[in-house]
């Protein structure tokens, strides 16, 4: 799992990184940080909880694994890492960076083919730019998708930009949120279904809405949207909405936010 992308300086202690192991001895595991070109090193006891016999069992020579900076000595040059204190969710989370910063630096790749100039050219003098403000390329190609940013003013040559910018909205789509909740409806008016109905109809009308029955008078409602204001813009209404007419309506409803 390559990428272009290299850091300057130094990881952070408490910081993620993507790591290739080069050498597994009886008790010290030795690493490349692919994002810095350093080395680092994760102790036996760092490696998994609980007694370990073998550490072949849990790592070995090519693999490549999420680890946690736990010590940076610049003077000695040496960098701690840790496997055990990373979980599951903490290492999903950074393979999804690194997968995304990958379809970023394909772009790239594509873009400087046609061209015609060498890909490494291309990123460098993209990167040279966005990485002043952005952790991650694909970061800013997000932003200007969602019309937040311009490659332009990032600083990037205008006759780079323009072929990026149409490569990166044809390639990469708005990222999307969602929020969701649950009504409770009850109700002893004599045509009871059809008050809830009415009710919940502009839900279901809505776009970027789902309605689902849960049971026992219970309505679970999704709300799908480029950012969280957006969707709340969309929620706020049907809610207030529904609960009202439902009272208006000899009847009792709530509303209960999951969540996020």
């Amino acid at each position: 799992m390559t990428m272009l992308l290299r850091r300057p300086g130094w990881p952070e202690e408490g910081e993620l990184v993507l790591s290739t192991v080069t050498k597994v001895t009886g008790n010290s595991v030795f690493c490349n940080l692919d994002e810095y070109g350093r080395s680092g090193m994760i102790h036996i006891s760092e490696v998994s909880p609980g007694r370990i016999r073998n550490l072949r069992d849990f790592v070995s020579e090519g693999r490549v694994v999420v680890c946690k900076v736990i010590g940076v000595d610049k003077e000695r040059g040496y960098i701690d890492l840790s496997l055990r204190r990373v979980s599951e969710m903490m290492r999903q989370e950074k393979m999804n960076e690194v997968k995304q910063e990958q379809k970023a630096e394909k772009i790239i790749e594509a873009v400087a083919k046609s061209l015609k100039i060498p890909a490494k050219q291309l990123y460098d003098s993209v990167s040279a730019k966005v990485t002043e403000k952005y952790a991650f390329i694909y970061n800013a190609f997000e932003d200007v998708v969602l019309g937040n940013k311009s490659l332009s003013e990032l600083g990037i040559d205008k006759k780079y930009a323009d072929a990026l910018d149409e490569a990166v909205r044809l390639k990469i789509k708005p990222p999307k949120i969602e929020i969701s909740g649950t009504f409770r409806i009850s109700t002893y008016a004599s045509e009871g279904i059809d008050v809830i109905k009415a009710a919940l109809k502009p839900a279901e009308e809505t776009k970027d809405v789902s309605l689902s029955y849960l049971g026992n008078g219970q309505y679970h409602i999704k709300i799908t949207a480029g950012d969280y204001k957006s969707a709340e813009k969309i929620l706020k209404p049907i809610v207030e909405n529904a609960i009202a007419y439902v009272e208006k309506h000899e009847g009792v409803a709530s509303f209960e936010r999951k969540e996020e």
